[in-house]
């Protein structure tokens, strides 16, 4: 019955990786049983009326994983394809993520099936604090906290929070993060999981003993995420040669200037057309040689047709589950790419999210620079305890990570027992 309900092909892959790693801890089943399964799967209808006047009614989703270690932290994605299952595995992955990252969170995550590149302001204001109002009963800084993912940014955030503070009477800011800057959001959040990505990156270049200036990277996904960590391995040296988003691909082996390619998509929408640099194959850019390849848009596109065909050094998974269960198996047979799955490399922006909660709660901010360098700091002790368990116990650098994270979360369960 549980697997019916969330039966999705995210979903299952998240699952598999969850049982692999069990299987390796030798959890005991009930205690499995509890780390596995979300806490709480809400679904709502969202009506809102179009500009045209039409009422249009949307489904909106939050999955709550769990809630042992603090209030659940995760983002909210706006998307045509969001579904109940995706969004499960999303919240399983953030709850390990928070755990190795030390971060005093349960993972959650939520979603509203639309697709907001058709949707004027007005109607993306208007499904907003709809959603959240429906949410009011289940979020809140003790309880979950959200923040802005694909498809939402730090003008959704504001609208979020100005609902439920309109609620509660007076301002709330911990109730989001991600939020604009004069509203009690962080310096450095907008940039924190791109930075975060870009700084695991060279120091698993380091590791491989290439050079950062002698290094090319190339970024599937040119949003957020795929912009800072372009533009941060950029600072660092690394020669960015490819980089694609959802209207195509370009691929310039002298290098492409991050900032310029920027500027040419807020004009026209995408990467497409951009002169200094070539079109390309999405699905071929995958497999072009390089030395960092940065996965940074959806889930699942490092699959058995493309993994055998990488040629990079580096995979920094920047998105969540970009690679399938059967594409981990022929990269662990390769053993020729050094990985940094997804819950430690995309760490960054749940971590400046902790560091933004911590700030509203204490009514005072840091500035960029104290974010940065507390960033850098803490994923790169997350980075060395990954790479340390996986060498000490033979293990693949994923089921490493979700190790002990994992066994946070079952420490946590076993500690505080289970309620009659």
């Amino acid at each position: 019955m549980k697997e019916q309900l969330l039966k999705n092909p995210v979903f299952q892959m998240a699952a598999e990786q969850f049982d692999r790693t069990a299987d390796f801890l030798k959890l005991s089943n009930d205690v499995r049983e509890r780390c596995k399964w979300p806490k709480r799967l809400l679904t709502v209808s969202i009506p809102i009326k179009r500009d045209s006047g039409e009422t249009e009614v949307f489904f909106g989703y939050r999955v709550q994983h769990e809630l042992s270690r603090g209030p659940v932290k995760g983002g909210l994605r706006f998307h045509p394809n969001v579904k109940l299952g995706e969004v499960a595995a999303l919240a399983m992955w953030m709850n390990w993520k928070c755990a190795l990252m030390g971060l005093p969170f349960g993972g959650g995550k939520g979603g509203v099936t639309c697709d907001p590149r058709s949707m004027s302001e007005a109607e993306l204001e208007n499904m907003t604090r709809r959603y959240t109002a429906e949410m009011l009963p289940f979020i809140g800084p003790q309880t979950d906290v959200m923040a802005p993912d694909m498809g939402t940014n730090e003008q959704v955030m504001a609208w979020m929070l100005d609902v439920y503070s309109s609620h509660a009477g007076h301002l709330v800011p911990g109730v989001v993060t991600g939020k604009p800057v004069n509203l009690q959001g962080s310096e450095g959040r907008t940039a924190a999981t791109g930075h975060g990505v870009a700084f695991l990156a060279t120091r698993a270049l380091t590791k491989c003993k290439i050079r950062h200036e002698n290094a090319t990277a190339i970024i599937q996904g040119f949003g957020n995420v795929g912009y800072h960590a372009a533009l941060t391995m950029e600072r660092f040296g690394v020669r960015i040669i490819g980089i694609s988003d959802v209207t195509g691909a370009v691929h310039n082996p002298e290098g492409i200037n991050v900032k310029e390619l920027g500027k040419h998509v807020a004009k026209s929408g995408g990467v497409v057309g951009f002169t200094a640099a070539d079109s390309i194959d999405p699905a071929d850019l995958l497999v072009q040689p390089c030395d960092v390849l940065v996965p940074a848009a959806l889930e699942r596109v490092i699959t058995s047709k493309n993994a055998g065909k990488l040629k990079c050094r580096v995979l920094a998974e920047a998105a969540n589950g970009p690679t399938t269960t059967e594409a981990d198996a022929i990269l662990e047979r390769r053993d020729d790419i050094f990985m940094i799955p997804d819950i430690l490399c995309n760490a960054g922006g749940v971590t400046v999210s902790y560091f933004e909660w911590v700030q509203n709660l204490q009514r005072f901010q840091w500035s960029e620079q104290e974010v940065l360098t507390k960033l850098d700091t803490m994923m790169a002790k997350a980075f060395d305890r990954v790479i340390t368990f996986a060498q000490r116990n033979k293990l693949p650098h994923r089921v490493a990570a979700l190790a002990l994270g994992i066994k946070e979360v079952a420490n946590v369960k076993k500690q505080r027992g289970l309620f009659p």
